[in-house]
């Protein structure tokens, strides 16, 4: 008999596979296509909200894809039962066996509607994605507790090592989801003010569900990842495709950014001012140099102290090399 466990692991080796439905305590596992897969639960009228969960958009990032399937092992078990929809994805599998970011261009850049057509791998996916999930939120009620929750590790160490980043969109972040992501083990929040297109952004943004991208670390190869630190946000994971209540904890153990301006990359002779061990978060004094661009020319700090995020000299050009970041009070 065919498990989730083996359906995810077929979508993690980028296997084109038959899959059944999959009968599991208190509903079903569909195909929904290569590395999508719906759980469904039985009595739809008593379930809790929607979430999709997703692994995997950058194909070395495996700790969140090592907590699906770790998800998918106690659903097989029934120890853990269907009772919330939900959509399971594999990102980018491609670049997953390839063990590698991407293979042509970053994913996590295209969820975007109407944009020029490529013809890349990650254009491709993007695609794929965007009407998968398209078609899962049609389905679900416009409830302020749905979730869409991207799970990422970071290139870099970090200041604050699990952190979730809010795209910018209209949507409000519901108090209870605040409370819940500080008990999932998260130690920072990130709210961007501009468009990212992202696969989180993409939930925000054009289904106005609230959305995460959520950093759980740093890059590391299968197998030696701290899954120990990721266990609240296993059990939040869990809690959700359950329909159960999240675990808490107090909002103002996080701290909280707010990302103002982008560090942009525009030539080719392009350079970050600092050392590439610099962590996530590092703060930097009014006027400190930041970047020296051929073009561009030089990025210094202006009158009030930023937080540098996800800093990154090797993107490719017109991307944006680094978040510049303000300290913020928590939400009211």
């Amino acid at each position: 008999m065919t498990t989730l466990r083996a359906v995810v692991d077929a979508a993690i080796a980028d296997r084109a596979t038959d899959h059944p439905t999959i009968r599991l305590i208190g509903g079903q596992a569909v195909a929904r296509g290569p590395g999508l897969i719906a759980l469904c639960p039985d009595e739809a009228a008593e379930c809790g909200p929607a979430t999709v969960i997703s692994a995997g958009i950058h194909g070395n990032e495996t700790a969140p894809l090592e907590l699906v399937q770790r998800l998918a092992d106690a659903l097989d078990a029934g120890t853990l039962a269907v009772g919330a929809p939900a959509l399971l994805v594999i990102g980018h599998p491609a670049a997953i066996v390839a063990g590698c970011r991407y293979l042509d261009t970053n994913l996590n850049r295209l969820f975007r509607r109407q944009r020029s057509v490529s013809v890349s791998a990650e254009h491709t996916r993007a695609e794929q994605l965007m009407a998968c999930v398209d078609a899962f939120w049609a389905e679900q009620p416009m409830d302020a507790a749905t979730l869409h929750l991207d799970l990422h590790t970071a290139i870099r160490e970090s200041r604050y090592p699990r952190f979730a980043v809010e795209p910018a969109g209209a949507v409000v972040t519901p108090k209870a989801v605040w409370a819940a992501l500080a008990g999932a083990g998260m130690q920072a929040v990130l709210s961007q003010t501009d468009d990212s297109w992202t696969f989180s952004h993409y939930s925000r943004f054009y289904h106005r569900r609230p959305a995460f991208t959520l950093e759980l670390g740093r890059v590391a190869a299968f197998g030696a990842n701290d899954l120990a630190a990721l266990a609240p946000m296993q059990a939040w994971l869990a809690a959700r495709i359950a329909g159960e209540s999240a675990v808490t904890a107090d909002v103002a153990d996080m701290a909280f950014f707010r990302a103002g301006a982008e560090l942009i990359r525009v030539s080719e002779d392009f350079e970050l001012a600092f050392d590439d061990d610099v962590a996530n978060f590092t703060a930097f004094p009014p006027g400190a140099l930041l970047a020296r661009d051929a073009r561009a020319g030089p990025t210094h700090v202006s009158a009030t102290p930023i937080h540098i995020v996800f800093p990154n000299a090797d993107v490719e050009l017109g991307a944006r090399a680094a978040l510049l970041a303000e300290a913020v009070s928590p939400p009211a």
